[in-house]
């Protein structure tokens, strides 16, 4: 487009604090109510696993979902689509259900770790046939728990899962962590957080190491929060085109690894300021280059890329390795797309070396991700004839995002 984007935009809940809820009202010892939960493919795949195991979620007049945790059951047959949280986190509360649970998802799925998850189960009591999807879980309507130890290096989510489920085994569980750095420790933060609000005791003052004390999990009555990640291609439309693009409802403090972005942008030279409509970035006359580590932030890599190929020096993105084990390779993908399109992204061992080069029209190949799609659309923003090949595949976790971003973009 050929001028500044100007706009107020609206975002839809978290996925991430969508789908823990989900997990922790289906333990809850009453019913709970989710406010402004995220409706979208990902937060639709968790609510129809729990629905498969007894877990009744109705839809009330205002948007919010009530959840009437039942007695757990199978046998079950469930579809965790793309989606790593309802892969990671489906499995242990399956194991507190009276029989069989057979757990599968498409091919991305089937493309991500998950021996990690399944031995860390059957190291606490759990019965399982298989060691990737698709697998079952034998459950017997209990657990033992107890202590376990994992090597999360490649997805904190196999910490969340086991902590969200953990106050319900009969031991509780305690996880420790050996291997390299864990990824995306806000994450982890997020679900702790959520579990002290549920009421349960959890122990995380010894780095690397999570007690969860077995008892009841209360009944949530919770607002999610917008969807700080889901924020970052409109602030980044703001920063590549010289506008400014405000997200009202911006938490004042926050688990979500999302809100970087607005420290991120800054680096690059927007202007970004709380104001009381909410947060406010305003693109500079030229981006600027950045060396960012990325470790904890991996779900903004693919915006940050698309960033970095539009700025006037190069950036370097590291500590992202790990994202070459999701359902898409990440970094292959953003390197391959970006490169065919004129760009010059090269990959060393923990991430990408981005030199920016003048861009062309052509193909963006979403590659069934949300976030590569996303990056897609930010570079069409200012490169004329770039064409995403699947928007479509936003809907994960942002189904109105064709709308929002054609509304944003006609200002």
């Amino acid at each position: 487009m050929d001028r500044p984007v100007n706009a107020w935009v609206r975002l839809p809940g978290s996925k991430s604090m969508t789908n823990r809820a989900l997990v922790l009202a289906a333990l809850a010892d009453e019913p709970s109510t989710v406010r402004e939960p995220l409706h979208s493919r990902d937060s639709a795949l968790m609510a129809g696993a729990l629905r498969s195991l007894g877990t009744t979620i109705e839809e009330t007049a205002d948007g919010a979902w009530r959840i009437t945790p039942g007695s757990l059951r199978g046998p079950a047959d469930v579809n965790c689509g793309p989606a790593g949280t309802v892969l990671r986190f489906l499995p242990p509360v399956a194991t507190l259900a009276e029989g069989r649970v057979r757990i599968d998802g498409d091919l991305q799925a089937r493309n991500r770790p998950m021996a990690t998850a399944i031995n860390a189960l059957r190291l606490v009591g759990a019965q399982l046939s298989g060691h990737g999807l698709p697998f079952e879980v034998h459950g017997r309507g209990r657990l033992l728990g107890g202590p376990v130890t994992v090597d999360a290096s490649r997805s904190s989510q196999f910490v969340s899962g086991l902590l969200l489920a953990g106050a319900r085994f009969e031991q509780g569980v305690s996880v420790t962590h050996r291997g390299e750095p864990v990824p995306s420790r806000p994450h982890i933060a997020m679900t702790v957080q959520m579990l002290r609000r549920a009421g349960v005791e959890v122990d995380d003052s010894t780095p690397d190491v999570w007690h969860i004390r077995p008892g009841p999990v209360h009944a949530l009555d919770t607002k999610v929060e917008p969807d700080l990640a889901g924020a970052a291609p409109f602030l980044a439309a703001a920063a590549v085109t010289g506008g400014t693009v405000t997200v009202p409802g911006w938490p004042e403090s926050t688990t979500q690894a999302g809100a970087a972005i607005r420290d991120i942008l800054g680096e690059m030279g927007a202007s970004c300021a709380r104001t009381p409509e909410g947060l406010a970035v305003t693109g500079p006359g030229r981006l600027q280059g950045i060396d960012v580590d990325l470790h904890a932030l991996g779900e903004l890599t693919p915006t940050v890329a698309a960033l970095a190929a539009l700025a006037d020096g190069p950036s370097r993105l590291r500590g992202i390795a790990h994202l070459r084990g999701h359902g898409t390779d990440r970094l292959d993908a953003l390197q391959r797309e970006l490169n065919a399109l004129g760009g010059a992204v090269e990959q060393n061992s923990d991430g990408l070396l981005i030199t920016p080069r003048a861009l062309h029209g052509g193909t963006w190949h979403a590659c069934n991700d949300h976030r590569l799609a996303t990056a897609g659309a930010i570079l069409g923003l200012v490169v004329p004839g770039i064409e995403v090949d699947d928007i479509t595949a936003t809907g994960r976790t942002l189904p109105d995002f064709p709308d929002l971003w054609e509304t944003m973009a006609k200002g």
